[in-house]
């Protein structure tokens, strides 16, 4: 009878416990895995790094207080069906969410940031895109940039671009520099070492005819007289380099301006400048790759930027007497 009476209470206590335990353990799951941290860093930016696995991701956001659990975060991930992983990035948290919801954008890449559209034109020095980014987002580091990006002239490719308004200078940069890489082909690559040429002299003669002419036409036959010169060891004399080198406008250049003692000064030295004078564009890449061939030497551009060539320096002469008075 005691027996009976004891296995009745054991039973009964082992029920209270099981009853207690699922009404509890969301409650329990909730407060120690899915909710939100007390610490969550509400208002502020988390960098997710491209390249770390989706186990990297979750010890980040748990490190910085974004989610509780690591466990919690992937287990949520697997649920969500992002079984590709977490998408790198910014994530801007305004207000504390659980980690479903902490899940859900990170394998969406909601950063909860509207990007800001900023267009670079061809031509624009490194110097000039800082100015750029720097009209457009207002914390933008761009004496940083302009300093960090004069090494890379040449190699920031022109376009439209959508940036965080948190970006740092080196994102910016490598985005730059990555879509410069993504317009040479390897076939283009090719083109350039069949013609004996480097990418880096092509770069460098495409800066000069970005700032030389505005049309692919122009842009080809003065490619074509410039490649011509540097073969018959003249002088380039191209007066864009002078913005570059003394920040004067080509028209305001000087006899003793044309003696300035710089290596990008090709008036002085023979050749290509040492290294390009802003970021051209593909128009003006592809004159450099392909030049056209024809019997001028000399070329100038009138006050209305009609372009005129002459075969030899008494013609050149003769333009300058007739376009430039």
């Amino acid at each position: 009878m005691i027996k009976k009476y004891i296995k009745k209470k054991l039973f009964l206590f082992i029920g209270l416990i099981v009853v207690f335990f699922f009404l509890y353990l969301p409650y329990v799951i909730n407060a120690y895995f899915w909710s939100a941290p007390v610490d969550f860093p509400a208002g502020r930016v988390v960098r997710v790094d491209s390249g770390l696995s989706l186990s990297k991701v979750a010890e980040l956001l748990e490190e910085k207080g974004v989610i509780k659990s690591k466990q919690a975060f992937k287990a949520a991930v697997y649920v969500l069906g992002g079984r590709s992983g977490a998408k790198f990035g910014d994530y801007f948290f305004e207000e504390a969410k659980n980690v479903l919801v902490i899940a859900e954008r990170i394998i969406k890449a909601d950063f909860g940031i509207s990007p800001v559209k900023i267009t670079v034109p061809e031509g624009n020095t490194a110097y000039e895109i800082s100015l750029i980014l720097g009209s457009k987002i207002d914390a933008f580091k761009k004496e940083e940039f302009a300093e960090k990006a004069k090494e890379h002239e040449g190699y920031l490719f022109p376009d439209t671009y959508f940036f965080l308004p948190n970006i740092e200078p080196d994102q910016v940069i490598k985005e730059m520099k990555n879509n410069f890489d993504s317009k040479i082909t390897d076939v283009l690559k090719q083109t350039i070492e069949k013609k004996g040429r480097t990418l880096e002299e092509i770069v460098i003669m495409a800066s000069l005819l970005e700032e030389e002419a505005r049309t692919a036409q122009t842009r080809r036959i003065i490619s074509g007289i410039l490649w011509e010169r540097i073969e018959r060891g003249m002088l380039l004399q191209v007066d864009a380099v002078f913005p570059y080198i003394i920040g004067k406008n080509t028209f305001e250049v000087t006899l003793d301006d044309l003696k300035t003692d710089s290596p990008y000064n090709t008036y002085k030295y023979k050749g290509l400048p040492k290294g390009p004078i802003s970021n051209p564009g593909m128009d003006a890449i592809l004159a450099a790759v392909y030049p056209e061939k024809t019997d001028y030497l000399f070329y100038l551009s009138d006050l209305d930027g009609n372009m005129h060539y002459a075969a030899d320096f008494e013609g050149h002469k003769a333009n300058k007497f007739r376009y430039l008075r």
